[in-house]
């Protein structure tokens, strides 16, 4: 009877060691939620975090100092009592990080747990059930251009436009002044951060939290939505208050969670005199510097509020009239090509007028613009020719510059766009590179110059991440 009364003592001090371990485990835990982000930093961090229960779990970490990176976590989806940790066994998972990331994904029925170790610094992490992660978007932001104090740039498109196609007997083609189109059905958020490229932004973690804590340089003057072209809608920034002849590096961060960048650019010299024009809805990819007299205050560029009509009204003319002779041929029943349609000319037509009746101002780059690491000097360099002040403008309706500018010529690829997806019965021809094409267009750069070979220029684009612009192509 004894013996048993022994073992009865013996098992219930078991069972209430096991208990009060549970309990200790219990209390040192801090509960992730569900479909939540939180914060922490090393004085407010617990070291063991529970995980709610899902058959697709996600748990995704972000280091949010530089001082967190040599931070350690560790993931069991197990309920056997593990302490995840080094040496922790089959069960125990270390979250790996890159570049300030790290993710888990996996099955957690009945939940799990968490550690992290060797924290100095802060984080967040990210727990959820439909594969929301941090991360590094493929899709770059876009420069629309600079001055001397103010930018114009764009987030990655991330919404698709609506493009109707129009049908035979039917045929309709917008009109020459569109209208801005309703936006998307719902928009991320967005941030731009932009420093300096001295302060080293792309050495820190390329995290979304790290770089919203950096100190962003400039003040935005505007921020609004746009459908700059057909890869969709953009966030757009009208940024001012940047230094002259300055490199700057800039990120776009989405929903507080995914980072788009980076890219670079430089700003103008302090004598720049362009003004900036954009969101011109009849010619939305218009963002860019041009010879025009400084806008009206208060405003600090053209848009189209402030853009004289002396220079609109002639251009949607001429988009009214090649409009109404394009429909002069069987849109839609006649087929004049199996690849381009008349709204497909239309659209290219649109885009190469644009670019030619706004001339855009630049300067030559400076020798620290580079199109890669580790290169001095810009090669090859970009369609510019310069322009005296008083000189005539290539846009007869533009006003005689009262200053000294230099030209980026349009890519040469915007005219033969046109001819590509436009009826041969319309007549358009483009400069022929062999013939003096250089003179007014900036060849060799997207093409080649050959005469029917599309690509194989000499940078296979007008624009890079690195903010040389080597021909108008917007």
């Amino acid at each position: 009877m004894r013996v048993r009364v022994f073992q009865l003592c013996h098992l219930s001090e078991t069972l209430l060691c096991l208990l009060h371990v549970s309990l200790a485990l219990a209390q040192a835990q801090q509960a992730l939620p569900l479909n939540s982000v939180t914060s922490f930093s090393s004085s407010t961090s617990p070291s063991l975090f529970g995980l709610p229960s899902s058959s697709q779990l996600t748990v995704s970490v972000a280091i949010c100092s530089s001082q967190a990176l040599s931070a350690r976590f560790f993931l069991t989806n197990s309920t056997s009592g593990i302490n995840p940790g080094p040496g922790g066994g089959s069960d125990v998972f270390e979250i790996p990080l890159n570049t300030g990331y790290g993710q888990w994904s996996g099955s957690a029925p009945v939940g799990g747990l968490m550690s992290v170790q060797d924290l100095q610094g802060s984080f967040e992490v990210s727990v959820s059930d439909d594969g929301t992660t941090y991360g590094i978007l493929d899709q770059l932001p876009q420069l629309g251009d600079t001055t001397a104090n103010q930018a114009i740039l764009f987030s990655h498109a991330f919404y698709p436009p609506t493009i109707e196609q129009p049908s035979y007997p039917n045929y309709t083609l917008p009109p020459a002044n569109l209208s801005t189109p309703d936006g998307p059905p719902s928009t991320p958020t967005f941030n731009l951060v932009i420093g300096p490229t001295s302060s080293q932004l792309s050495s820190l973690p390329q995290t979304a939290c790290t770089l919203l804590n950096t100190s962003s340089t400039g003040s935005i003057i505007s921020n609004d939505l746009w459908l700059r072209d057909n890869d969709g809608w953009r966030s757009q920034w009208l940024v001012d208050g940047l230094s002259p002849s300055t490199n700057y590096t800039a990120y776009v961060i989405q929903d507080q969670l995914k980072v788009s960048g980076p890219i670079y650019f430089a700003t103008k010299s302090a004598g720049f005199p362009c003004p900036l024009v954009h969101s011109l809805p009849y010619c939305p990819s218009t963002a860019y510097a041009v010879p025009l007299p400084q806008p009206p205050t208060p405003a600090l560029a053209y848009d189209a509020t402030s853009l004289p009509s002396t220079i609109s009204t002639p251009l949607l003319q001429y988009m009214t009239n090649f409009t109404t002779m394009l429909l002069t041929f069987a849109c839609g029943r006649d087929l004049y090509s199996p690849l381009q349609t008349c709204a497909d000319c239309q659209r290219q037509y649109r885009s190469w007028l644009c670019t030619v009746s706004f001339p855009r101002c630049s300067e030559p780059a400076p020798t620290s613009t580079t199109s890669s690491p580790g290169n001095n000097v810009q090669s090859p360099f970009s369609a510019l020719q310069p322009q005296a002040s008083g000189s005539t403008p290539r846009n007869p309706f533009f006003p005689k510059p009262s200053y000294a500018y230099t030209s980026l010529l349009p890519c040469l690829e915007t005219c033969n766009a046109v001819d590509r997806a436009c009826p041969y019965s319309l007549g358009i021809k483009c400069p022929i590179p062999q013939f003096n094409a250089d003179a007014s267009y900036g060849v060799g750069f997207i093409d080649n110059g050959e005469v029917g070979v599309t690509g194989q220029g000499s940078t296979g684009v007008a624009q890079d991440t690195w903010g040389n612009v080597w021909c108008n192509a917007s």
